[in-house]
């Protein structure tokens, strides 16, 4: 039995040559099932917690059906000074029942949730969206508009808000524009510009990206115009708020065109700051699964005045999807990508 060990290098290459449409096929599958009480085979028990002196190590296990199986493990430092979130995957062979793949997960996070939040926008979003305004400098926003303007060749125009100028909005900068060179990019620090100056760029956006650990909303919701599509990738607990609850509400309101869509309920129920304190309840809110096939009963945010929303904390299903969808694609390469073990379990 061999194995595959896709490093940090290895991964990078290999999702750049993934497709945009399988990418959005792929979370469309694994929406759909989740939303589908009646597939038990697919698991994503809840994820198991265990402290160490620096970092609460997580254990996220999952398994689609035809997909894989797949375990998650990422350690999340308790104290600062940490460079990123360390994280590897654990693919499964299916028949043999042996570990087929070790994949650095640094990066896959990312791709996953970026992969939802876009297709979030083909489902509600505007059909053709020009700008797009982004908070947060991270990873996820460097994978969030690199899949929104790969698949969106409207798009002609960036704003990258950080809390600061640093080397890491410098270097998304760079990487944006060698990628996308004919867009506009216009990267601005928090704290040296105006809220005019601002809520100007956050008034003209097709799409809103956030993605930061921010407790307090980081624009208000008279900012938004109608017709803009709302993402928010970022809070995953009860404290955290990146939009104020009015902003919420005009999602909310499906009378006035709408949208609140969210990846789970019951995840969003227990970790969605912005959503528990709203006070928001299943019914004001559609799971992305539900949306998928609705066709036109939703009508999009550009064409009814309203404002969509997608809220995300993240499911394990889109954990095992991506992983496999990886090791697949590095394995299909010409030559494969990555490091093959052979014989990996023989004595």
């Amino acid at each position: 039995m061999s194995l595959l060990v896709l490093t940090a290098a290895d991964v990078a290459k290999v999702v750049h040559a993934l497709d945009v449409e399988h990418l959005e096929s792929l979370m469309s599958k694994v929406f759909t099932t989740l939303s589908d009480s009646s597939t038990p085979a697919n698991l994503a028990p809840p994820r198991t917690i265990i402290p160490t002196e620096r970092h609460k190590v997580l254990f996220m296990p999952s398994r689609m059906q035809q997909i894989g199986t797949a375990i998650k493990v990422v350690s999340v430092p308790t104290g600062g000074g940490a460079n990123g979130l360390p994280a590897t995957t654990l693919v499964m062979d299916e028949i043999t029942g042996a570990v087929r793949a070790v994949v650095n997960a640094r990066s896959l996070t990312a791709l996953r949730n970026a992969a939802g939040s876009l297709l979030s926008t083909r489902l509600v979003g505007p059909k053709e969206p020009i700008t797009i305004v982004a908070f947060g400098a991270g990873k996820q926003i460097e994978t969030h508009l690199d899949l929104h303007i790969r698949a969106y060749p409207s798009i002609r125009e960036c704003t990258i808000v950080n809390r600061s100028h640093n080397t890491r909005l410098s270097s998304l900068q760079q990487y944006l524009l060698s990628r996308h060179p004919h867009v506009t990019f216009r990267c601005i620090a928090r704290e040296e510009t105006a809220d005019d100056e601002i809520e100007s760029f956050v008034g003209h956006a097709s799409v809103v990206i956030c993605a930061t650990s921010s407790e307090s909303p980081l624009f208000p919701s008279h900012w938004v115009r109608n017709g803009t599509h709302i993402i928010l990738i970022g809070s995953y607990s009860p404290q955290m708020h990146e939009v104020d609850t009015p902003l919420v509400l005009r999602a909310c309101d499906r009378s006035r065109g709408g949208i609140l869509l969210v990846d789970s309920k019951e995840a969003c129920a227990k970790e969605a700051g912005e959503l528990i304190d709203a006070g928001i309840g299943p019914d004001a809110i559609i799971e992305m699964g539900e949306m998928i096939g609705a066709g036109e009963k939703y009508p999009r945010a550009a064409t009814s005045g309203g404002v969509t929303m997608f809220k995300s904390v993240g499911v394990g299903l889109q954990d095992v999807a991506i992983a496999c969808a990886t090791v697949d694609k590095a394995l299909a390469m010409d030559p494969p990508v990555g490091t093959i073990i052979e014989q990996y379990d023989s004595v």
